[in-house]
């Protein structure tokens, strides 16, 4: 998924470096004629690192570079001096980064924290010099091992937003105009679906200076566990979230049904999912009059049951305060006092 400057999944070809030689020299000086020998060691190759960066929130830089070389270790030399290591080369990504085997889709590995480094394709082992072969019956060997070849992978590179907060919901219900009003973040907001294509993040300034993250995830719709429009792309951003909020319009048909479609998408990506905390808003609530809203109320209570719910506006600024209290209740909640929903 890209729009702009934002990536978040690329394929990447990365090589090691192969290992210097080992030198075959043998020792000569002024006076000794049949010096023994003194061939050095040759130097590791580089490695390929990914290492974490907090100060990083896409993976735009690999749009232009898909190939990564670490370089090669140098060859020893006389005097059994070996040959440098190759320099390594760094893969900076996102908190929030996983790694997979292209080939295989399989997960190597994750990035969850700042400067935390994974060997990703290890260099090779430089070669041993002729001194290591000497033996009372081969004094003078003229030969030293080769260094070995790099490792060479295809890796597929993942990225999912880290956020206290994933904003789930349909194309069009409101989230990005939600993020804009209780976030300093500015999405694109416009009246026609897909108009966000990629997570957006906000910080939410709470109470006493505290904040919380949101992540505004592009919308919804049937059939995106299977890959239908933008599918699995922003569904897998989802998972970093310790707390979702659905936010569905009271203006549509059936408010309860597209909240079970919404958790049925979920569901069948990954079911771990409906592990989370859940908060329903019911936004452009300014449409309603008293009298409606509660009506709509006292169908909800029955349709949602133990599931919490709010009415809010973003436009007319209504419930917004107690929307982030709710969510930071949520968020701070100790686990023996989770909600079984």
């Amino acid at each position: 998924m890209k729009e702009g400057n934002f990536i978040d999944y690329v394929k990447l070809q990365v090589k090691s470096g192969k290992g210097g030689k080992g030198s075959a020299h043998l020792h000569r000086e002024k006076f000794v004629e049949k010096g023994g020998p003194d061939g050095g060691d040759g130097g590791r190759g580089g490695h390929v690192i990914i290492k974490g960066n907090e100060n990083l929130w896409t993976l735009y830089e690999f749009n232009f570079k898909r190939h990564i070389r670490a370089e090669h270790g140098k060859d020893g030399s006389k005097q059994r001096s070996s040959g440098a290591a190759g320099t390594d080369a760094y893969v900076e990504v996102p908190l929030g980064t996983v790694i997979r085997d292209t080939e295989t889709n399989t997960i190597i590995n994750e990035i969850t924290e700042h400067d935390e480094e994974i060997i990703i394709a290890e260099g090779g082992k430089g070669g041993q010099g002729n001194w290591h072969f000497k033996s009372s019956t081969n004094q003078t060997p003229r030969y030293a091992q080769p260094g070995l070849e790099g490792e060479e992978k295809a890796i597929t590179l993942e990225l999912k937003v880290l956020a206290d907060v994933g904003l789930v919901g349909f194309p069009n219900a409101g989230k990005s105009t939600l993020l804009s009003v209780i976030t300093a973040a500015k999405p694109k907001i416009a009246n026609y679906e897909f108009t966000t294509l990629k997570p957006n993040l906000g910080i939410v300034e709470y109470r006493d200076h505290r904040s919380f993250i949101v992540a505004d995830i592009p919308g919804i719709i049937e059939g995106a566990a299977e890959g239908k429009g933008l599918g699995y792309r922003f569904l897998r951003h989802i998972e970093r979230n310790s707390t979702l909020l659905f936010l569905i319009p009271c203006d549509v048909d059936d408010i309860k049904k597209q909240y079970d479609i919404l958790v049925d998408e979920l569901k069948r990506y990954n079911p771990e999912l409906l592990d989370k905390e859940r908060l329903v808003a019911i936004s452009k609530s300014d449409m309603l009059d008293s009298e409606l809203q509660t009506e709509l109320n006292q169908q909800l209570q029955k349709d949602f049951g133990s599931i919490p719910f709010l009415f809010i506006s973003s436009v007319a600024q209504q419930g917004l305060q107690e929307l982030k209290d709710e969510l930071w209740d949520l968020l701070n909640r100790k686990p023996e006092d989770k909600q079984d929903l």
